[in-house]
């Protein structure tokens, strides 16, 4: 797993072969974070969630980008402490990593994030309501953004707030913008 660009550049981390997490491709990441850049300045005062977090490499990868604070949801306990080890590696105290479920967290949380990295297991059952989750939640500032993360199948296009798709090889990407103003497609 590498770091793309950042104070942590070409920082690169072994994960262990035993993990089930797939983690995001360096080539996906290295264009999602491209395309990202053109929405979003993660130097200035970005607080960011990860969801299903897994290896932790978008989460790393958002510290190195300068976000403030990045909070790292992951389930299994194996990457939980995983992702743990690297924020200690590299000493920093802008990610926490939290153990615990998706699901829980969202209906419980009462924070608001400048941006959120959804990617779930492609076969989650609920992987369709996520978006719709974190828009009921209130887990988005104004013009924040949602990246969810998911298979050729999933269609995200009807939801008011889904901004563009980027299809990267197997990947593929949804962006939301939430806005508290009527929202339309594609803006």
């Amino acid at each position: 797993m590498r770091v793309i660009s950042g104070i942590y550049k070409r920082r690169r981390f072994d994960v262990p072969r035993t993990f089930k997490a797939r983690p995001t491709t360096d080539f996906a990441k290295e264009n999602l974070f491209n395309v990202l850049n053109n929405y979003i300045d993660f130097e200035e005062g970005v607080s960011a969630l990860d969801l299903f977090a897994g290896t932790g490499s978008i989460s790393i990868e958002l510290v190195s980008r300068g976000c403030d604070r990045v909070i790292s949801i992951e389930k299994e306990p194996a990457h939980h402490a995983f992702i743990s080890k690297i924020m200690k590696e590299v000493k920093t105290d802008k990610c926490l990593p939290i153990r615990g479920d998706v699901f829980k967290f969202i209906k419980g949380s009462r924070e608001q994030f400048d941006f959120i990295f959804a990617d779930p297991p492609y076969a989650l059952k609920e992987l369709e309501t996520i978006p719709e989750l974190i828009f009921q939640n209130n887990l988005l500032k104004e013009g924040g953004l949602l990246v969810l993360e998911h298979g050729k199948d999933n269609n995200f296009e009807e939801n008011p707030y889904f901004v563009e798709r980027r299809v990267y090889g197997s990947v593929n990407f949804s962006i939301f913008r939430f806005t508290a103003m009527e929202p339309t497609n594609g803006q």
